[in-house]
């Protein structure tokens, strides 16, 4: 008992202190986690090697991947091309640029980790920015926001997609079928929300808009300063795409998906690996570790199960309460903490919950299968997945795009996410909440 006090005041202060924004965040977090090892709420072997409590290092490799490409990639122009190409197309407006963006991220989303998408995204929008004069922080929100979104539609879009399908023995075509319909919707509404949120903030100098509009497909052309690099850094992204999307058949995690892409194009690029290595985002990369094993620390002291196996007990068995708190309580969960270690702890506790409900069902199959219970399924990886959209350290790719921010100068608080991104979350989950009412429980 003595561990879960300790383990939940480090995790609450540390929090605080995040959200007060008077330390740097990746200090708290490094502080919070070496509190979590002095006062040995998880022991070192734990943290560093342990899969349920400790750092998820295929999120940490991934991302080091993924930059090591993308910074590579910079050099090319190939970024220039694409920022011109993508503000010729929506004319010059800020608000068409922003949807535009927001749907190609939401998009590739669906298909790759949302992480890497804000990564290939991120840049292109900062250079659009600046040719525009514009504040890119609201572009870069909504982008992160949308990321999350898109993720959510399919098995491979999000991680705990991943994990609520190996635990409920789900396929791809299932979450195609049961949640795509819905993201698609969110993802109107959201559009829509959006552009009544920044319509009147977002405006350009007209001789700025026409500056863009005037540029020739051949100054777009002349943008792209490395043909050669540009041709072999396609071609490894290709390759790197590809391997994302077929990582399950391969037999390999997404990291070594974006380690062998990194290391192959530092292999052909014939760049200097210092000058590379020294370009990646070390202080967002810290964050993710120190966060990892303070969220470890609470997981591990039960913190998590009791909130989870009280909210399940108020329902007493009825499924359509069942689903609804599920939904509603994993959002905010998930606002709070990465939903991974939390969608690792609901699972079997709606297992164990499917258990006492049908003792007379024998077959594990079967029984995560039970028509019942195939909503608060639905409802857990809806919650958990656009929960993460409510604040800054709520999803991956919020703090990936805030770390691509900060780098470029232009911070993004914890609070001015939160003022866009919770409206935005609690809207996507009250529409959801109709659909799963609807769909499950009247027809």
């Amino acid at each position: 008992m003595t561990e879960l006090y300790i383990g939940t005041t480090i995790f609450i202060l540390s929090y605080i202190a995040i959200v007060s924004e008077r330390i740097h965040k990746t200090i708290i977090a490094i502080v919070g986690a070496s509190a979590m090892l002095l006062f040995k709420i998880l022991e070192q072997r734990e943290a560093f090697f342990s899969e349920e409590f400790g750092i998820d290092y295929n999120v940490i490799f991934l991302l080091i991947g993924m930059m090591i490409i993308i910074n590579i990639m910079k050099d090319t122009g190939v970024f220039e091309w694409i920022a011109i190409k993508a503000a010729k197309f929506a004319k010059g407006e800020p608000i068409r640029i922003m949807v535009t963006l927001s749907v190609v991220t939401a998009f590739l989303s669906a298909f790759l980790d949302n992480v890497t998408t804000v990564l290939l995204i991120a840049p292109v929008t900062l250079l659009i920015c600046d040719a525009l004069e514009i504040e890119p922080v609201p572009f870069l929100i909504t982008e992160a926001i949308a990321s999350n979104i898109g993720g959510t539609a399919t098995l491979i879009g999000d991680p705990p997609n991943i994990m609520i399908a190996s635990k409920a023995k789900l396929e791809f075509m299932d979450f195609i079928y049961n949640l795509t319909p819905i993201i698609i919707i969110v993802m109107v509404a959201y559009i829509f929300t959006v552009k009544w949120m920044f319509k009147k903030s977002l405006t350009v100098k007209p001789e700025l808009k026409a500056r863009i509009m005037e540029m020739k497909e051949s100054e777009a052309s002349e943008a792209i300063t490395d043909p050669a690099l540009t041709r072999k850094s396609l071609f490894v992204l290709a390759l790197t795409v590809l391997g994302f999307l077929f990582h399950s058949q391969l037999g390999f995690e997404p990291a070594t998906i974006a380690l062998s892409g990194a290391g192959l194009l530092l292999l052909v690029a014939g760049k200097e690996p210092n000058d590379i290595l020294e370009k990646i985002e070390w202080t967002t990369l810290f964050f993710f570790m120190g966060l990892f094993i303070m969220v470890g620390g609470v997981v591990k002291v039960g913190l998590i199960k009791i909130l989870a196996e009280q909210a399940l007990n108020l329902t007493q068995g009825n499924m359509f309460a069942t689903s609804m708190l599920v939904l509603w309580f994993s959002a905010f969960a998930s606002a709070i903490i990465d939903n991974i270690p939390y969608v690792a702890t609901m699972n079997p506790l709606i297992i164990d919950m499917a258990k006492g409900l049908w003792p007379n069902v024998s077959d594990p199959v079967a029984l995560v299968h039970t028509p019942a219970l195939m909503p608060v399924w639905w409802s857990l990886a809806l919650g958990a997945c656009l929960g993460g959209n409510g604040t800054l350290i709520g999803a991956s790719a919020n703090v990936v795009v805030a770390g691509m921010a900060e780098k470029a100068g232009k911070k993004i608080t914890f609070m001015q996410f939160t003022k866009y991104g919770m409206p935005l979350m609690i809207e996507s989950v009250i529409i959801c909440t109709f659909y799963i009412w609807i769909r499950y429980y009247i027809f």
